[in-house]
């Protein structure tokens, strides 16, 4: 692991963010002061699911590698294992199928986990599996089970086709009596609610619905008795929200008294994800001109820290530094149409102060990349500048 952990450095430590998290996480020069975040980039998840993805290649150098799909959602660090020669057996560049492999077989599981029909089929195939999956997700998947043992529907508050809400959807019927509901946003929220305290069509809900909910999913049923879990990269305060709202609505159904035996709840927010959201949030209470939010496009917990920014000040979500045109020009994702737009007369001339914060999935060589080209945008060389 050691070999493993300095190949791992090589590619994706910056000792120029190391040098600005020395300094305060503050860098100026000739008009243009740079503030990261005091909690950004990878977390020991994504940091122990790469580890593991690399010795694998090291452990097992002459056999095929599978992936099930991204590792995480960045696509600087999912190019680097296709050139390590890892197959993906999933996502846009899929490049093998599960019907292809053989008993011995090497199958890296993804940081978000896997559901549990494919950890059943690659079982049966006699594959080996090299486990990343992330211990905060585990955690979630540990409440699911306990919910269905007690005959309690999860409510999980997720995107249900990301990966880990799957992943965590299936372990809710894995013993074959638990039952789930997934919610993405208040709103779907409050139809549930309405639902649970007045009732409604059944046909609707189940049509609104379709595709996050199990098999055989009765709203009139298996809505008596819930519990809310979570995707662990949500916004805190949102699933916050979500879990008031639901026990409000308990409460208001069944009477305060018979709420505990309606309404369960555990706080399943991934760490690092909450320390992320808090150190942007405190970085938003200075005054800034902008703000950088870096990760993979389809990343939830990056794509919240976006949404915190946009709510503030101008934000662009970026990929990489090259999406940095130029000081005229920026190509960034927008979430409200999902994809990539440009905008003009981004970067302000004069004195500015740029925040950067970066997802738990965004390694540290793309950070600097960003401040270099920050710099580089105004003319000035970050290799001086740090000489003084």
């Amino acid at each position: 692991m050691e070999a493993v952990q300095a190949q791992v450095l090589s590619h994706y430590r910056s000792e120029l963010v190391d040098r600005i998290r020395a300094r305060g996480h503050v860098l100026s020069a000739d008009g243009i002061t740079i503030k990261l975040a005091k909690e950004f980039g990878f977390c020991y998840g994504v940091e122990r699911a790469i580890d593991l993805a690399y010795a694998a290649r090291k452990v097992f150098p002459d056999k095929p590698i599978y992936i099930l799909g991204e590792i995480i959602h960045n696509p600087e660090v999912n190019d680097q294992l296709r050139e390590m020669g890892i197959r993906f057996l999933a996502g846009k560049e899929k490049n093998a199928d599960i019907e292809e492999l053989k008993q011995g077989d090497v199958v890296i599981i993804p940081a978000f986990g896997a559901e549990m029909a494919t950890m059943d089929q690659l079982k049966a195939k006699g594959c080996v599996f090299v486990d990343t999956t992330c211990g905060d997700v585990m955690s979630v998947w540990k409440r699911v089970r306990q919910y269905a043992n007690e005959s309690v529907t999860s409510i999980i508050h997720g995107k249900a086709w990301h990966e880990e809400t799957k992943a965590t959807s299936s372990r809710a019927t894995a013993s074959g009596k638990g039952h789930y509901l997934v919610v993405f946003t208040l709103a779907e929220t409050d139809y549930v609610c309405n639902y649970i305290i007045k009732g409604g069509n059944k046909d609707e809900f189940l049509s609104k619905f379709k595709g996050a909910y199990s098999p055989g999913f009765d709203p009139d049923v298996h809505l008596q008795a819930i519990g809310v879990a979570n995707q662990t990269t949500m916004l805190r305060g949102e699933t916050e929200e979500v879990q008031r709202r639901l026990r409000k609505a308990m409460e208001i159904r069944y009477g305060t008294a018979s709420r505990d035996n309606h309404f369960r709840f555990f706080d399943t927010i991934c760490g690092a994800t909450q320390d992320r959201q808090d150190a942007l949030q405190k970085l938003l209470a200075d005054p800034l001109d902008l703000l950088l939010v870096i990760g993979g496009y389809n990343s939830s917990n990056t794509s919240h820290l976006a949404e915190m920014g946009e709510a503030k000040l101008p934000t662009y979500f970026i990929k990489n530094a090259a999406k940095m045109v130029s000081d005229k020009q920026i190509v960034h994702y927008n979430q409200h149409l999902n994809k990539e737009v440009e905008t003009n007369d981004w970067f302000p001339s004069g004195q500015i102060t740029v925040g950067i914060t970066a997802g738990a999935s965004c390694p540290n060589n793309l950070i600097e990349d960003t401040i270099r080209r920050l710099f580089e945008l105004r003319g000035i060389s970050v290799q001086e500048l740090l000489a003084t």
